[in-house]
């Protein structure tokens, strides 16, 4: 019995190492694993930071909960350009790698990096008007006070967001899912080693509040950027030395990649924002309610999404390798895991989701919502591991307009005018809030599972 153990340490090790088989023509029941296991962790560090994040701004109540919800549905249009940039950065990146032209790929990563900056300092410029961004946003003046700073910083932090989602989408379309990996590792480690003491005040830290928790993320997030950027410009997958230059062309192919990607998430964060606002309507415990539940939400979806982005790997160096047969069977493969983990995390939602949101709430009407909405979206757990896999089989195919149709007609056609009839005229309250995006992420995953089977993105050319 002991050799199995061992067997099965040693390929965990070999996955965090970086040791990968030829993605474009190794054995894909070992590649898979290999590249999921390090951005399954890397994306678990990101949901665990979340979820210690909110851990700490519940002590201070629901008006700071609150504040930190709607920020962050503000902040949806800086995720938005993060997701779209990064998509067609891995796309064309793993497409060059797998063609054998990694001096194209470390152009493409430059260029990539260049737009990033160049946008993130474009959504710094807002950073001024953070008190009437809240106002908009429906924020009452307790909330809109307290959040305040940690609105400003957020909007502060866009280039260190833009370029921390590029860089690892660099690493990974190159094959290099452990830097990525780590770079996550380094960077939320730091976050929540530093939010209790910001936001408490331990030690010699000052007590920020809710303040300190957008402080600990731009200074956690700001050493994450510095150590990818070191190890883009050393290698060994990928290195960008002598590549730093201006590539018009490169840049170009890029920005008209990342419009699908950046709508495909404006519309999924636009639907969000839309969601907050409705819940704002039935005060701040709703919003703290529907926060919580949606951080513990993203806490267990983040994981899956290892599976998910090593689909994207995989599709992109597989068409480069011009092996389409072995693209798609890496979609089947990658669903499977991420279903089955899904499934998993479904069964303690449906059995325990009360004491589990109590575990981040403060007490109040807020946990009775976050429980109902962990409850009501576990029935939907089994559909997203196979939205998530389809959706980034196209955009690491190169077709992102794809995934930004579907999105378009699931979240903006079917669950905004669902979700205001069910909490509204219906009178659920939040919980037809949470039925609405139940319903709308199954509907989702299974038209994108029927768009992946037709074939048509094995033909894209990026």
């Amino acid at each position: 019995m002991a050799e199995p153990r061992q067997s099965r340490w040693a390929f965990f090790r070999q996955a965090l190492s970086g040791e990968v088989p030829d993605v474009a023509t190794g054995d894909l029941r070992r590649v898979v694993p290999l590249l999921a296991i390090p951005m399954a962790l890397e994306m678990g560090m990101e949901a665990l930071f979340a979820i210690v994040d909110i851990f700490f701004v519940a002590r201070l109540g629901e008006t700071a909960v609150a504040a930190v919800g709607l920020t962050e549905a503000m902040l949806a249009l800086i995720y938005a350009l993060a997701f779209g940039l990064a998509m067609p950065a891995t796309a064309v990146v793993a497409r060059r790698m797998g063609e054998g032209s990694p001096g194209e790929a470390a152009d493409t990563g430059a260029q990539a990096i260049f737009l990033g900056a160049a946008l993130g300092i474009a959504c710094a410029m807002a950073a001024p008007f953070a008190p009437a961004l809240l106002g908009l946003m429906g924020a009452e003046p307790a909330v809109a006070a307290e959040g305040r700073w940690f609105t400003t910083l957020g909007l502060l932090s866009g280039p260190v967001v833009i370029l921390l989602f590029v860089n690892n989408a660099i690493l990974r379309g190159a094959g290099d899912a452990s830097r990525a990996m780590r770079s996550l590792w380094l960077a939320n480690g730091l976050n929540i080693a530093l939010d209790p003491c910001l936001i408490l005040g331990l030690g010699p830290f000052p007590e920020l509040g809710v303040t300190g928790a957008a402080t600990a993320t731009l200074i956690g997030r700001g050493v994450g950027v510095v150590y990818q950027l070191y190890h883009l410009g050393r290698g060994p997958a990928l290195s960008l030395r002598g590549h730093l230059r201006p590539r018009l062309d490169i840049a170009l192919r890029l920005l008209r990649l990342s419009i699908g990607g950046t709508v495909q998430h404006l519309v999924e964060m636009g639907s969000w924002v839309f969601l907050v606002r409705l819940m704002a309507t039935f005060g701040s415990a709703a919003v703290a309610g529907h926060t919580v539940a949606m951080r513990i939400i993203i806490f267990t979806l983040l994981p899956a999404w290892g599976f998910s982005n090593a689909t994207a790997t995989l599709v992109g160096q597989s068409l480069g390798a011009e092996d389409p047969d072995r693209a798609e069977r890496s979609v089947w493969i990658s669903g499977r895991y991420a279903t089955i983990f899904l499934g998993t995390v479904a069964l303690a939602f449906l059995f325990a989701p009360g004491p589990i949101a109590a575990l981040f709430a403060s007490g109040g009407a807020g946990t009775a919502i976050a429980a109902d909405g962990l409850f009501v979206i576990a029935f939907g757990f089994v559909f997203y591991g196979w939205q998530m896999v389809s959706q980034q089989a196209f955009n690491g195919a190169g077709d992102t307009t794809t995934p930004a149709a579907v999105n378009a007609v699931c979240f903006w056609v079917l669950q905004l005018p669902l979700a205001w009839a069910l909490a509204r005229p219906a009178g659920w309250g939040p919980l037809g809030v949470f039925v609405a995006v139940a319903i709308s992420y199954s509907v989702a995953a299974m038209v994108s599972v029927l768009l992946v089977r037709r074939g048509t993105w094995k033909t894209v050319r990026v």
